[in-house]
């Protein structure tokens, strides 16, 4: 039921109100007596926010409404509010028929994996304590969020004079662009009327889906860019000349700031070398999890983690919150360009390295993959196969991986030059390609045993 973003997929599909009911119910069996209830701008999250919060009341819990609130300004009000839990109604960067349900610990991480199989036991069980009439929970309002957060994010940024164009997305995530103004910036929206259906841009903050602020910034005289997902949990950028920054880009720039020698920093298994090889500059190091701003989170728990990230936009500075905060990412990344100058020059003193990309499709994933880990733990001396396998050589990397969602394997190579990154890419995918071919001649084989024994 929960994936690593938790409940996620079509309204009238795979999420309903009797899905959202069930879950408030299962939460609040579970022991979470008071929880925090938000949404994003979708039509359809009025009614699986009120579905949500009707399962919660009749299994005891009190709730906190914010009504229209960004996915971080959910997940910090969970401690500020002393609460047990959040509900975050979203489908984040995903288009207009979708919808979703994320959950929130106090301290701003995402439910783990333990506690998001507990809720998903309940749902299907249908394991609930229903309370008798004079024991339903009560809910409340809470209109002082948005201000609490915008308070929250200009107390952990620096202030500055820069003129920034934020592009909202039509999501929920104005409180960047009061932030910013708080901050000292010159401020321009884009996008800023909250609407679910996403009439401007898709929700989700690519380079194709922002060239509109790319292209406004590069005709004004704005110092960067901002853009956001419906939600606000991802903050992406462009600089003054209206370059969309890439992701693993960012990361370097944001991992770069936060880190002391000594420091670890949590990314992802596809991140780029770029990241690696700045921070080994200045004497910390990247350490590697699980696709998922949910594995980085809980990577920035322990100690020595100065910062965690993902190349899709997602910023965790664990002194602050342990949830990606596009507000904050965005107020972080303004006052560094206040600070040290033009976002370009920043941007260009990275060093990049070609980086290629492919998928290869199959219904047979888990199969496949299985035979690319024996090959490849049997062929090479550094294989990580925390998320998929992961293979480092001496002057590069290659990753294969199952996509979550769909028939594909995904093949991803980086190395310093571009020939190596062709020979790297080569080698994997021909490797899939094997295994699927292994798998498939496996079956066929099988089939045919199974018929001649038939006969």
């Amino acid at each position: 039921m929960f994936g690593t973003s938790g409940v996620r997929g079509r309204i009238g599909d795979e999420v309903t109100c009797d899905l959202a009911l069930a879950v408030g119910r299962a939460l609040a069996s579970e022991g979470y007596r008071d929880v925090v209830v938000g949404r994003d701008a979708r039509e359809s999250g009025r009614m699986l926010a009120d579905a949500a919060v009707s399962g919660l009341r009749e299994c005891g819990a009190d709730v906190i409404r914010l009504g229209e609130a960004a996915t971080p300004t959910v997940a910090r009000s969970v401690g500020w509010r002393d609460a047990d839990a959040g509900l975050m109604v979203t489908a984040s960067h995903n288009p207009a028929p979708d919808n979703g349900l994320k959950l929130w610990n106090p301290s701003g991480q995402a439910f783990d994996e333990r506690q998001r199989e507990a809720i998903a036991a309940r749902v299907r069980e249908e394991k609930y304590d229903l309370r008798a009439w004079d024991g339903l929970g009560e809910a409340t309002t809470w209109d002082d969020a948005d201000e609490r957060h915008a308070r929250a994010v200009t107390s952990a940024a620096a202030p500055g004079n820069c003129s920034i164009v934020v592009d909202v997305g039509n999501g929920v995530g104005q409180v960047t662009a009061e932030a910013l103004r708080r901050l000292g910036h010159d401020v321009r929206t884009l996008n800023d009327r909250p609407d679910g259906s996403f009439p401007a841009r898709p929700s989700e903050p690519t380079a194709e889906n922002c060239r509109g602020l790319s292209r406004f910034v590069a005709a004004t005289d704005a110092d960067l860019g901002i853009a956001h997902d419906g939600d606000a949990d991802r903050m992406r950028a462009a600089t003054e000349s209206g370059e969309f920054v890439a992701g693993d880009l960012l990361l370097a720039l944001f991992a770069r700031e936060a880190a002391n020698p000594g420091d670890e920093v949590a990314v992802p298994v596809d991140t780029s070398l770029t990241v690696a090889d700045c921070l080994e500059a200045q004497g910390a190091s990247v350490s590697r999890t699980r696709v998922g701003d949910v594995y980085v989170a809980e990577r920035a728990t322990g100690g020595g983690v100065a910062f965690g990230g993902e190349p899709s936009g997602a910023w965790i500075w664990p002194g602050e919150t342990l949830c990606p905060d596009g507000p904050l990412a965005a107020c972080r990344l303004a006052g560094l360009v206040a600070r040290r100058g033009s976002l370009d020059r920043l941007v260009g003193e990275i060093e990049t390295y070609p980086l290629e990309r492919g998928n290869v499709e199959t219904d047979r994933k888990a199969a496949a993959m299985e035979r690319v880990r024996e090959r490849l733990l049997g062929t090479y001396d550094d294989v990580n196969t925390l998320d998929g396998v992961r293979v480092g050589t001496e002057d590069g990397w290659f990753l294969v991986r199952a996509s979550g969602t769909q028939p594909l394997i995904r093949v991803t190579a980086e190395a310093r030059n571009e020939e190596r990154t062709e020979k790297l890419f080569a080698e994997a995918e021909t490797t899939v390609e094997e295994a699927i071919r292994a798998v498939e001649r496996a079956s066929a084989e099988g089939e045919s045993e199974r018929a001649s024994r038939r006969s």
